[in-house]
């Protein structure tokens, strides 16, 4: 660990919506773990048109931003570098101020989503299946490009997403094949099954899960259990959600940050809980 800096320093999430993020409950549970107590952590809501004159003016007090939809390929013209983890899937969920004052971009959400399954015990599979084709579809198929070593079957809605999840598939070097949704509850029989859609969208598989199913990611957080998830869970199978997801890359992120390692993964997770519990 580095030493920590007594100087104020600030990050913050930026997106739109942003009212509903959990990253300033998570980053803050980390900081007061840390013992970082002259840090402090905001959410600004932000369009594409207004994120080059935010982030024009941030001070030297800036250690990183996360970011969030619509913003995470926006923001890349506007670093002076980005990872190779978040060159593979043209995102940045995280930018870092370095001491010379440079912006640089990186993905948690890849590494993010490997460790989240690696914590349920899943550290490869042979085949998996992806429901969805959206944003978050590509960021699983490059998370599953470090642990599976066969087919990636994805479940989409229309040629032309088909067609996209096909080039990345080339472009990470996963084998992908392309299914239409309408055959989705083919899906669930698979090794491992993420879950990329938005709210309701899975409900209607709910009734398809089989009498042993193996393990489900469902990147949605709130709100929680899906239906798809809770009938899993009740038929035994692992079930890693999105608050899994939304921890560990956040864990990643202060870390990158702050330079404290590791960040206090149980705290981050147990405020994350609180905040959802408190919601409802």
């Amino acid at each position: 660990m580095r030493p920590r800096a007594t100087d104020a320093r600030r990050a913050a999430v930026l997106g739109k919506p942003i009212a509903h993020s959990l990253s300033p409950v998570l980053h803050l549970a980390a900081y007061e773990e840390l013992g970082l107590t002259d840090w402090s952590y905001d959410r600004f809501e932000l369009d594409e048109a207004a994120l080059p004159g935010f982030v024009a003016g941030l001070g030297p007090e800036w250690a990183g931003l996360s970011v969030t939809m619509p913003l995470k390929r926006a923001v890349i013209p506007l670093l002076d570098g980005i990872s190779e983890t978040a060159a593979s899937v043209e995102a940045v969920n995280t930018v870092l101020f370095t001491e010379d004052g440079r912006r640089v971009g990186d993905n948690t959400d890849i590494p993010g989503m490997v460790a989240a399954l690696r914590e349920r015990g899943i550290d490869q599979v042979g085949s998996a299946a992806i429901l969805g084709a959206g944003a978050t579809a590509s960021s699983a198929l490059a998370a599953l490009s470090r642990i599976c070593t066969g087919e990636v079957v994805a479940y989409v809605r229309s040629a032309a997403r088909a067609a996209e999840m096909r080039r990345w598939g080339e472009r990470l070097d996963v084998e992908v094949r392309t299914v239409d949704w309408a055959d989705a509850a083919e899906a669930l029989h698979a090794p491992l099954v993420i879950a990329t859609t938005p709210a309701g969208a899975t409900d209607e598989l709910a009734h398809a899960v089989p009498e042993r199913p193996a393990a489900l990611f469902d990147v949605l957080y709130d709100p929680w259990p899906t239906e798809l998830a809770a009938r899993w869970s009740m038929t035994g199978g692992a079930v890693v959600s999105g608050l899994d997801l939304l921890v560990h890359q956040a864990v990643l992120q202060v870390e990158q940050m702050t330079g404290c390692r590791p960040a206090p993964l149980d705290a981050m997770r147990k405020a994350g809980e609180h905040a959802l519990a408190a919601r409802h």
